[in-house]
């Protein structure tokens, strides 16, 4: 045999011996996941909707997996940057990402450059949460039904004006309804739900959508009047509020959710080992019934379904977009 002959044996032995020790120190690792704390990104500041729903199950997660999951908020950019920065850790399972309507389905169609691919980076364990937004106005307008605002606004067009932050569920399903309804209102962005909210409260602005969560406080109260959810059914929060389906635009439906992802090259044991964790975690009487009292709805678990609810999502987002012609603000 010749020297460069017993080298590429040689080399070829050391390889194979070399994987065979790695092989098992790796299948040992996923059979012992989790042996330390796992961290969860939620790519928005800490109080919203979102911080919530992430804590919540964090905590829930934690207690099945027998290991912390420690929640960090690293916001901005409509959550491209808490998503960016998750894919960047290792993908062994101990980074969770908590993906939702704005980064994984509104920023493909607003920001050419968005650093990631939700159909090709990720791998989608479940959804956690879906809710409605709310169509709302302030009491001094005329408007006591979803029909008085939309004939209100096709004979008076520019002349009514409403309140977004932009990128958010509320400015997709405003954006969606002025398509639908073939409607023009005069927007005008926010940089957040909290001083929004206090211009809507105060009459400077006089509609808007919100999350159902947020304004039953305020519809409560007398401070807002809800003309429709946009959801295609009824929230149990709001049984006399009609869909905007049911007011004549069937099929319409522009959701705020939220799921649990992990990075792509995950190993299969530890992602259906999450997988099933969620699960369990969204399906247990406790959570649901927190869920519900706030009006979320627990949609349809596991990777599968997920995975082809937020491909859907993000082709029906970004359509609606382009129509729009929206640019990243």
């Amino acid at each position: 045999m010749s020297s460069s002959s017993s080298r590429r044996h040689w080399l070829r032995h050391a390889a194979a011996a070399a994987l065979a020790c790695v092989l098992p120190l790796a299948a040992h690792a996923q059979a012992d996941y989790p042996n330390k704390p796992i961290k969860m990104i939620v790519a928005f500041p800490a109080g919203g909707t979102s911080d919530v729903m992430g804590r919540m199950v964090a905590d829930e997660l934690g207690k099945r997996l027998g290991q912390p999951v420690l929640v960090e908020n690293i916001g901005g950019a409509g959550g491209v940057i808490g998503m960016d920065r998750a894919l960047k850790m290792p993908a062994d399972g101990y980074t969770l990402i908590q993906t939702g309507v704005g980064q994984n389905a509104v920023a493909h169609g607003i920001n050419a450059k968005v650093p990631y691919d939700t159909d090709k980076d990720f791998i989608h364990l479940t959804q956690v949460h879906s809710g409605p937004n709310v169509l709302v106005v302030h009491p001094s307008t005329p408007f006591k039904t979803f029909k008085d605002l939309i004939d209100y606004a096709k004979a008076n067009p520019g002349k009514l004006s409403y309140g977004y932050t932009p990128a958010a569920s509320g400015h997709m399903a405003m954006e969606l309804l002025k398509q639908t309804a073939k409607i023009f209102m005069v927007g005008i962005p926010y940089r957040g739900g909290g001083p929004m909210m206090t211009d809507i409260l105060g009459g400077t602005i006089p509609l808007m959508f919100i999350n159902q969560d947020v304004a039953l406080q305020h519809i409560k109260a007398g401070k807002l009047r809800p003309l429709a959810v946009s959801s295609a059914e009824r929230n149990p929060l709001y049984p006399d509020v009609p869909t905007i389906g049911e007011s004549g635009y069937p099929n319409f439906t522009a959701l705020s959710w939220s799921g649990m992802s992990v990075a792509k090259g995950t190993p299969k044991p530890i992602a259906d080992k999450l997988e099933a964790a969620l699960v369990a975690v969204m399906q247990s009487p406790q959570i649901r019934q927190r869920m519900e009292s706030q009006g979320f709805v627990v949609p349809p678990q596991g990777s599968q379904a997920y995975t082809k609810f937020v491909h859907e999502e993000h082709d029906r987002w970004v359509k609606v977009i382009k129509t729009a012609g929206i640019k990243e603000e």
